[in-house]
């Protein structure tokens, strides 16, 4: 490198759609141990998700999406989102709309582990999988 010259990472922008305190709690302490830098962003329902990302302009790298969230239902959220670009990963305890969530663009869906060591290992899998910043700075 040269001399003067730093190496930027630049930040991975999650949108984290999660009615559940306890597995948003989690999921930020596993994300602050990932070996990507991640700015975590929270909806707590799918409301509050779709003023994040419509009435802001703010445009994730990647969305993180449980199903089961109150006000607008994850899969209507999936239906609105598959005319755009938006990367989303369902990851939730519901496995009943797994078919459905793939034919609108998910890009994938991961069903919750019970199990703490399970469920760690699946969140950085997701992020290391679908929000690696790529040699142009941008993300998959």
């Amino acid at each position: 490198m040269a001399q003067g010259a730093w190496l930027r990472v630049r930040r991975v922008e999650i949108l984290l759609v999660e009615d559940n305190a306890g597995d948003a709690v989690l999921i930020r302490r596993v994300l602050s141990e990932c070996p990507v830098p991640v700015n975590l962003h929270i909806a707590r329902d799918g409301e509050q998700a779709l003023l994040m990302v419509e009435a802001s302009g703010f445009k994730p790298d990647l969305i993180v999406l449980d199903l089961n969230i109150p006000r607008i239902p994850g899969m209507s959220l999936l239906e609105r989102w598959s005319q755009t670009d938006l990367p989303v990963v369902v990851f939730s305890s519901s496995l009943n709309e797994r078919d459905r969530a793939l034919e609108l663009g998910a890009r994938e869906f991961i069903h919750k582990p019970t199990d703490l060591e399970e469920f760690t290992d699946a969140v950085c899998q997701i992020v290391q999988k679908w929000a690696q910043p790529q040699a142009d700075g941008t993300a998959v």
